[in-house]
């Protein structure tokens, strides 16, 4: 059972007394600056996701593939990237969080040069296993680590920066699309799948020179490493030991009852503000590296998968079913899908010009970005739940109407244009919603609610869900609406939708402005999951 975490608080000289320093959070530059070149690996996944959506118009022409084949080549990358989110919990607790992002961009880049050379399909398909293994490793570790090193006041935000890098990758996608359409349709889809190799290079040599998660550290025993981490992305130096603290008493639960935990209880008492701040100044905390190995170096997270899948405990259960819950609305609301095949679904409704299709791309994954960045930007003010509720209940109402309106021109002779723009609209409003709630809050909540000794395996295991449940999507996707039709389809998702909303409502506890210790201990009690729901 963990115990409950440390309330330690610094004060903020520059405020009044009484007056809280969470009431104003303020943004630490250097952790802004870190979670934004973590999170662009995201762009990678979000690249592929827009450009392919064009380029497999032109793959089809070229390559002579079928609809199922095409399905296939779409799909794979999302259930081959659950081989690498799953192995990459346990891949980021051997080598760190920071190593982990550049061996994602490595093993996109590699995927990405061997599509875009693909002489033929099998070729093709190769290059999507390997960059679908690199999209995993990147989807679970760049939202763990911002967690893991941003301010619990402005985590919300950080933590949201993965979603918004994949939609702006999603337009960089559609752009290149609608500028490269011209290109002979032999080298177009080789350009537009192979100019991800770029940024993939570049990720891979910056992410080298940023910090390690200052929580990796200490469950490494590196006090002295994770200190000066924690002191570069706080505020004060005693707003650091206090995170400091927190994060110690929490590695203490990895080895519980024995000497590492008894040994961490008595390092806990001597690491107060001023002996911190005298140790570590002239070292790594060197005396109390020596003395507390804090927790085993030698511990890689060994234990965590049969903590999590066999006899969890009941926070442990409440946290996987959030976790694993809110993964698998996110791709079963078929977002993935409707972005991937979108000119599929417009061409059934009577637009056939494809630059007219990729310019109505642009459009939406235009208000996509937007907002995308409205939301992190309200994540840390209005809270985690309000949003998401918003998100899922528009999406809701979104779907319906694409549905109505897909039903309209299916039976309709003629194709009326007032059903076409209501349908553009509907699909619009549909992504809108999804990057104000699930799309980023399913990172930042996946991330920041399973406690430190599970953090990185419970998040690749939640994240497994997700890629597999959005390749099983985009896999059927076509298959399903050649039974049902593109409005049957819509209809299915608006239910998904609705019946999401409400699991939403009754299952996930707000985490607005608490530490990752905090959020640990709001699962473990029963008031006050209760009182997080309802003050919401």
């Amino acid at each position: 059972m963990e115990r409950e975490p440390i309330e330690a608080q610094s004060k903020d000289p520059s405020l009044k007394e009484g007056e809280s320093s969470r009431a104003r959070p303020k943004m630490n530059r250097f952790a802004l600056s870190c979670a934004i070149l973590a999170s662009t690996n995201s762009i990678l996944l979000g690249y592929d996701i827009g450009v392919m959506s064009g380029a497999v118009l032109y793959i089809r022409e070229n390559l002579k593939i079928s609809s199922t084949q095409e399905e296939i080549l779409v799909g794979s990358l999302n259930v081959c990237s659950l081989i690498g989110s799953l192995v990459s919990g346990k891949t980021s607790d051997y080598i760190g969080r920071r190593y982990t992002i550049v061996l994602a961009a490595a093993t996109f880049f590699i995927g990405a040069l061997l599509m875009g050379f693909a002489p033929s399909y099998p070729f093709l398909m190769a290059g999507r296993v390997i960059a679908g293994i690199g999209v995993g490793y990147s989807l679970m570790i760049s939202p763990v680590y911002t967690s893991e090193l941003s301010p619990a006041m402005t985590r919300g935000l950080l933590s949201s920066f993965p979603e918004v890098f994949c939609t702006v990758g999603i337009l960089l996608g559609y752009i290149f699309n609608y500028a490269l359409a011209p290109l002979p349709h032999d080298i177009n889809w080789r350009l537009m799948i192979g100019l991800a190799a770029l940024p993939a290079i570049y990720i891979a040599l910056r992410v080298i020179f940023m910090p390690e998660s200052p929580r990796w550290l200490v469950m490494k025993g590196r006090l002295g490493e994770a200190r000066r981490v924690l002191i570069r992305t706080s505020e004060t130096a005693d707003e650091a030991d206090s995170r400091l603290r927190e994060i110690i008493h929490a590695a203490s639960v990895i080895s519980s009852g024995s000497n590492v935990s008894r040994e961490t209880s008595s390092l806990e008492a001597e690491l107060q503000p001023r002996k911190i701040a005298r140790d570590c100044a002239s070292g790594p905390c060197a005396s109390h590296e020596a003395s507390h190995p804090l927790p085993p170096g030698n511990w890689h997270g060994q234990g965590v998968w049969r903590e999590l899948l066999w006899r969890p405990s009941r926070p442990t259960r409440r946290i996987l079913t959030a976790a694993i819950g809110i993964n698998f609305f996110m791709q079963a609301s078929g977002n993935d899908a409707v972005i991937y095949y979108l000119p599929e679904v417009f061409k059934d409704a009577g637009i056939q010009n494809k630059n007219l299709l990729f310019g109505i791309n642009v459009i939406m994954g235009t208000a996509k970005a937007a907002f995308a960045l409205v939301s992190a930007l309200c994540l840390d003010k209005y809270g985690r739940r309000p949003l998401l509720l918003l998100g899922t209940s528009g999406m809701t109402a979104a779907l319906t109407v694409l549905g109505l309106a897909s039903k309209f021109l299916e039976h309709s002779a003629r194709k009326q244009t007032w059903a076409i723009v209501l349908s553009i609209i509907a699909v619009c409003a549909d992504v809108s919603f999804f990057s104000i709630g699930l799309g980023p809050i399913t990172w930042v909540y996946s991330s920041e609610i399973f406690p430190l000794r599970l953090r990185a395996q419970g998040t690749s295991l939640a994240i497994g869900v997700n890629r597999l449940v959005s390749g099983v999507v985009a896999m059927t996707f076509l298959s399903i609406t050649e039974k049902i039709t593109f409005g049957g389809v819509f209809f299915m998702l608006a239910g998904i939708m609705a019946v999401g909303t409400v699991f939403f409502y009754f299952l996930l506890p707000e985490t607005k402005g608490k530490s990752l210790e905090e959020i640990g201990a709001l699962f473990e009690d029963d008031k006050k999951i209760s009182a997080e729901m309802s003050g919401s």
